[in-house]
């Protein structure tokens, strides 16, 4: 998880201290989840998805393509990402057609 925290982090462009401080947490504490010396409570994933507006799957998951999956979506345009966004949708909803699952188990 904590790569996923590094790279939300970066994507909005925030300091760990401006990112633990919109959490309530402390700069040394985030330091510490980033670092992989600390764990997250259920509380503060929770808070953290709530705040930035974060699919808490993604944030617990750890797919090697996924980071890849998001540094590439940050570099498009808005009107780009909302057509990848849309392309997404249509995928994932024939996906759930095929399979009857909604996501890669």
């Amino acid at each position: 998880m904590k790569k996923r925290i590094i790279a939300l982090r970066k994507v909005l462009k925030m300091t760990q201290g401006e990112f633990a401080e919109r959490l309530g947490l402390r700069g040394t504490s985030l330091s510490m989840v980033e670092q992989g010396k600390n764990g997250l409570t259920e509380q503060n994933i929770k808070l953290i998805c709530m705040v930035f507006n974060v699919n808490e799957r993604w944030l617990r998951a750890d797919s090697p393509y996924e980071t890849e999956f998001f540094e590439i979506y940050k570099g498009l345009l808005p009107e780009t990402q909302r057509a990848l966004l849309q392309f997404a949708g249509t995928l994932l909803e024939t996906q759930k057609k095929l399979t009857g699952k909604p996501e890669h188990c």
